[in-house]
């Protein structure tokens, strides 16, 4: 019982951690990442239950969601005060850049379902 008690500890204390320490900027980028995840799964499980009959847009909604996911946990990672040293671009610039390849990715996305 001691190591199920020290994994709840330890969940506990990251939590706490997490709270204490990340901005609410980040936290909600991490919710949207969040809804991101269980859109993608979604998509999978619906996709596995009832079939991928129009499989391009089956393939479209998918790798929408997916590139989306990884476009945001980029924007993250530019916008997180700790990475400055890393990144050398203000949050607004990093927004702008997020939006603009979302932009171009569901022009993408949209041509390739047809």
């Amino acid at each position: 019982m001691s190591g199920g008690t020290s994994l709840t500890q330890a969940v506990g204390s990251m939590f706490t951690e997490y709270d204490r320490c990340t901005s609410l900027k980040l936290k909600l980028v991490d919710c949207f990442l969040a809804y991101i995840l269980a859109t993608g799964i979604f998509q999978f499980l619906y996709q596995l239950a009832v079939g991928s009959f129009p499989f391009n847009s089956f393939l479209a909604g998918f790798i929408s969601t997916v590139a989306t996911f990884i476009l945001t946990v980029s924007l993250r990672i530019q916008v997180n005060p700790e990475n400055k040293k890393q990144f050398d671009v203000t949050p607004e610039r990093a927004f702008a850049d997020y939006i603009f390849a979302q932009v171009i990715l569901h022009l993408v996305v949209m041509n390739f379902i047809g």
